[in-house]
């Protein structure tokens, strides 16, 4: 399937979750099979293009992606959690949200050092979470210099965060005006 159709399968729910906001449920596209295996064959290619060694993900649907294009690329997933997830020593990073902050964390023996780790996540926004990942998996001594989404919101300005951390970005789709 093209990006285009794949545009298609994303449902738009209006006022969610305040009103004003056009929500992009992606759980449509996730529940069609071959809308699915598009997505994740594109993200995949991508992912190829650019030297992946390993995918990393955040919890919770850049886990479904990343799994699976590290799964159709041959290499390994790196999962990026949340605080005390983790049965191990992790390391982690602190970050703001728009009210208040969060925590990401991850096994520093998951990537070897100087290991090129593309990031993949379902959605693209302000780009706060994808930045701390990017700043975390540094920490562990990857490279991360792509990340890739199903969705990008360019209107909020996360694209352009990465891309001034030194982060290309590849998207699938956009939605504009959100």
């Amino acid at each position: 399937m093209t990006p285009d159709a794949l545009k298609q399968l994303v449902r738009t729910v209006p006022d969610f979750p305040q009103e004003g906001i056009q929500f992009r449920d992606i759980t449509t596209l996730i529940g069609h099979g071959e809308g699915l295996a598009s997505s994740i064959h594109l993200l995949a290619q991508m992912a190829r293009a650019k030297g992946a060694q390993k995918i990393a993900g955040m919890e919770a649907r850049g886990f479904i992606f990343g799994a699976a294009v590290a799964v159709q690329l041959g290499v390994g997933f790196v999962p990026v959690r949340k605080p005390g997830k983790l049965p191990v020593e992790t390391i982690g990073v602190d970050y703001d949200l728009e009210y208040g902050t969060d925590r990401l964390e991850i096994d520093p023996g998951a990537i070897g050092s100087g290991e090129r780790v593309v990031i993949v996540d379902d959605l693209i926004a302000t780009g706060g979470t994808a930045l701390a990942s990017s700043q975390l998996l540094r920490q562990a001594g990857a490279e991360v210099s792509d990340a890739l989404f199903v969705i990008d919101l360019p209107d909020l300005g996360g694209a352009d965060l990465l891309r001034g951390a030194g982060v290309e970005v590849g998207v699938l789709m956009q939605f504009d005006g959100e």
